[in-house]
């Protein structure tokens, strides 16, 4: 069975594999961008320092160049502006970034070029509402849609009929350029209309859609009234639009590079998704079954808060996977974001065992009881089981290792 050091580095070999630097430069010099009068320059996302800071180190000196990313992750960029944002409830920096890359894209013409530079985390922390919504409204909406257990894909249908800039928005800012997107999923499936609520593509969804989904789902009632008065808004004809999206790194490839670093791994699942107690069901069901020694997973769970404790969707399932196989002897099993950070805490996730709930106990908590009031941080804290990473400056959601004795 893995040590804890064994996993963190496996772990840390998956995050590596969506190195944005190196996927940057591989995709400009395989397929450079076609000559142009000037060159525009927005990087979006999480990983959108080193994304930009690698594009500019092989391209031409841009007429304008912008980072939008979130606090964590910001740092200086030679020969672009960098501005921080908030992450994942929009804030006003959000907003004036937002300003500040429609002031940009305006400037360019046909004869140039526009480079976009997507990572995850771009929905949030490029907001621009619609005409009639407040930022103080599409915070409500995306706290009513975390809060609500709502997948990505579905909560970015959702916020792209909300924002000036998503579902292909970006695209109508920046015409007559042209423009070429470097996409770095952080979406199961990487559907490039979900990643960063898709600024270069069609929207998911059409809004009767979205409105319908809202109220099957009980949360149209606790929206905003301007967010429904929006969504209630007939749907716009909009010219047509295109890009070139280059998809360049992805979960997928993480468990790939995972799984080639270790000759034991197996790859169990690339679509570990969907409410997070059916997900901790199936690494139990891995567990108890041993279909392998070492089997890697990738996805990105849901959790419906319920209570006011603190944690993310990664801890909340090594909490719950904990507490399934307490006192159980050989497994251990990490879980954790490849941006490093899991839900508003400082933690990437955990790595847990068959002491982690003694653990717990020891130290004077309950884990059924913290798991119930959404407290993973503090009850993986009290085990010792919290696994800090610090910012990585990529994010290809969430990756899984389960490591069993034979």
């Amino acid at each position: 069975m893995m040590t804890t050091d064994e996993m963190t580095d496996l772990f840390r070999i998956g995050v590596q594999a969506a190195d944005p630097v190196q996927a940057v430069q591989d995709s400009l010099r395989a397929a450079p961008l076609p000559d142009a009068a000037r060159l525009f320059v927005l990087g979006l996302g999480k990983a959108a320092c080193a994304m930009t800071r690698a594009a500019l180190a092989v391209l031409p000196a841009p007429a304008g160049a912008l980072v939008v990313t979130n606090y964590e992750n910001a740092a200086a960029v030679a020969g672009a502006e960098v501005m921080a944002a908030g992450h994942p409830v929009p804030d006003e920096n959000g907003l004036r970034a937002a300003l500040a890359a429609e002031a940009m894209l305006a400037q360019a013409g046909a004869e140039d070029r526009v480079l976009v530079l997507v990572s995850g985390g771009g929905s949030a922390l490029l907001p621009a509402p619609v005409d009639g919504l407040s930022l103080h409204d599409k915070a409500e909406v995306n706290r009513v849609l975390l809060a609500g257990g709502m997948d990505i894909v579905a909560m970015n249908a959702v916020r792209q009929h909300l924002s000036r800039l998503k579902g292909g928005g970006l695209l109508r800012a920046a015409q007559p350029a042209p423009v070429t997107a470097l996409i770095l999923s952080d979406v199961i499936g990487d559907d490039l209309r979900a990643i960063a609520s898709g600024p270069t593509v069609a929207p998911i969804a059409p809004r009767a859609h979205v409105v319908e989904m809202l109220r099957a789902s009980g949360m149209w009632d606790r929206l905003p009234e301007a967010a429904q008065a929006a969504l209630q808004r007939p749907e716009e004809d909009l010219p047509a639009i295109g890009a070139e999206n280059r998809l360049i790194g992805s979960n997928r490839q993480s468990l790939e590079a995972m799984a080639q670093a270790r000759p034991e791994a197996q790859i169990l699942s690339t679509a570990l998704v969907g409410d997070v107690a059916d997900a901790a069901e199936v690494i139990v069901r891995t567990a108890q079954d041993a279909p392998c020694p070492l089997a890697l997973f990738g996805g990105e769970t849901t959790v419906t808060l319920s209570g006011t404790g603190l944690g993310g969707r990664n801890q909340d399932l090594a909490l719950r996977v904990a507490i399934a196989l307490d006192g159980h002897d050989g497994w251990r099993f990490l879980s954790a974001g490849t941006d490093g950070r899991d839900g508003p805490t400082e933690a990437a996730g955990a790595i847990v065992d068959g002491e982690s709930c003694a653990r717990i106990r020891a130290a004077g908590g309950d884990p059924a009881a913290l798991l119930a009031d959404n407290d993973s941080n503090r009850a993986l804290a009290l085990a010792g089981d919290l696994l800090v990473t610090g910012g990585t400056g990529t994010n290809v959601a969430d990756l899984q290792i389960l490591s069993l004795a034979r």
